[in-house]
């Protein structure tokens, strides 16, 4: 599977959302968009992501962007995730992995000498043009959606 390059076009992509609406990309044309994958709903460092990322939303939309996370659990998932921890932006179900390996996030990891696959922490910036205009792999969460803020500020 191919990384994805900045300075190219970023892949379109929908899918649903926990309140039972769909989210498309193409919907948001003309705005920043900041995709960001993660693993695993409620887990440590996916909802201390998720926590920061909702946090900083008031300032992203300032800024212009819309801001969405994507990871391979269901929609049902996600409200539930949402609801427990008072998320306030949206969080995308990808389930077949459509979008998780258009993006080329899924990935051999290894844990405890244990290989499995699974969703490599990344964030995409995607400018008004609908091309990839910065990417973070292998993310380190704190700090990370303020990395990302500055990033869209300076589009």
């Amino acid at each position: 599977m191919a990384e994805i390059a900045e300075g190219q076009q970023a892949p379109q992509f929908e899918a649903p959302l926990g309140d039972g609406s769909h989210w498309r990309s193409a919907d948001h044309a003309g705005k920043p968009l900041v995709v960001y994958f993660y693993p695993k709903d409620d887990t440590s460092g996916c909802t201390a992501e998720a926590l920061e990322f909702s946090r900083l939303k008031p300032d992203f939309e300032a800024a212009g962007a819309v801001v969405i996370g994507i990871s391979p659990d269901s929609a049902t998932s996600h409200s539930k995730f949402s609801e427990k921890h008072g998320l306030v932006h949206h969080l995308g179900a990808d389930e077949e992995r459509k979008a998780i390996e258009a993006f080329g996030v899924w990935a051999e990891k290894s844990m405890y000498g244990k290989k499995y696959w699974g969703v490599d922490r990344s964030t995409f910036l995607i400018d008004r043009e609908g091309r990839i205009a910065k990417t973070w792999r292998k993310v380190k969460v704190p700090g990370h959606a303020e990395d990302v803020l500055a990033a869209v500020k300076a589009l």
